[in-house]
């Protein structure tokens, strides 16, 4: 059985709606066998930025580091399920120290490649790829190096913002767009293409088109299918062994609204489950 750590973390978030992403993850938690599920303490506050430049910092760091320190002494693959996509950076830090070489599978509708001095808003989950290749914010950020941007492949973002379109381009991050995910097989190429030896899958569900699932923070048309999805993560899985996983960016607005959406979400578990 797959072991869950929840993060009801919402404070990476820009949104108006982001406190919903609480209901999100307990939510999700809900489905799940409970036996399965360690859930972590995220601090209730807000948070200070602490002049570092990211919005509700101090609750950040907090968060990360329990994260890490609850999924270091896994022996087998956690599966994070959050809150925004700042829970995924404490979990792949711990993958990348077991692992020889990581990949990371990014799936978002935006390309988290802000810094501190490109954000607008200061949310953190905004610059959340960029703390995975090590540039940020100490505290938040991993050590340089642990993951390199030639073994992070970015699939399905289709809303840059220009500081992103000029970061992928000046790292060489392998980008895989909506269309070309129609074709699983154009992901595993880029993964094997890596030559990592385990990967991390990030699953924003912001991902998906909204016809499929509409309760997320920041929704943006012409995205994948719940199919493509769930294929493109069997595909990545037929390349490498599951180092971990996250599932984040789950915003209900309703009860209503998160029981009508746990049918496709449980489909997402399954294929990383």
């Amino acid at each position: 059985m797959a072991r869950f750590v929840i993060v009801p973390q919402w404070q990476g978030s820009p949104s108006a709606r982001a406190m919903q992403l609480i209901d999100g993850a307990q939510a999700i938690a809900g489905d799940l066998p409970r036996s399965a599920c360690t859930v972590i303490d995220v601090p209730l506050e807000a948070g200070e930025a602490l002049e570092t430049g990211v919005l509700r910092y101090s609750a950040l760091s907090r968060t990360r580091d329990a994260i890490a320190l609850q999924t270091a002494g896994d022996t087998e693959p956690a599966i994070v399920v959050g809150g925004d996509c700042g829970v995924s950076i404490g979990a792949i830090g711990i993958a990348a120290d077991r692992a020889e070489s990581l990949a990371v599978v990014w799936f978002d509708a935006h390309p988290d490649l802000h810094l501190p001095s490109t954000s607008l808003s200061g949310a953190f989950g905004g610059m959340a790829l960029s703390a995975v290749l090590g540039d940020g914010t100490t505290g938040l950020a991993l050590e340089p190096g642990a993951v390199t941007p030639d073994r992070v492949v970015l699939a399905g973002a289709r809303d840059y913002e220009t500081d992103e379109e000029s970061r992928v381009a000046e790292l060489g991050i392998r980008a895989i767009d909506v269309a070309d995910l129609v074709d699983p097989a154009a992901l595993a190429a880029a993964v094997a293409a890596t030559g990592a030896t385990e990967v991390y899958v990030h699953v924003d569900l912001d991902v998906l088109d909204p016809s499929v699932l509409a309760s997320v923070t920041a929704p943006v048309p012409f995205g994948l299918t719940l199919a493509q999805l769930t294929a493109a993560i069997a595909a990545v899985r037929d390349v490498l062994p599951l180092a971990g996983a996250t599932i984040a960016g789950f915003a209900p607005g309703s009860p209503d609204a998160a029981a009508g959406d746990l049918g496709t979400i449980l489909r997402v578990v399954g294929a990383l489950a």
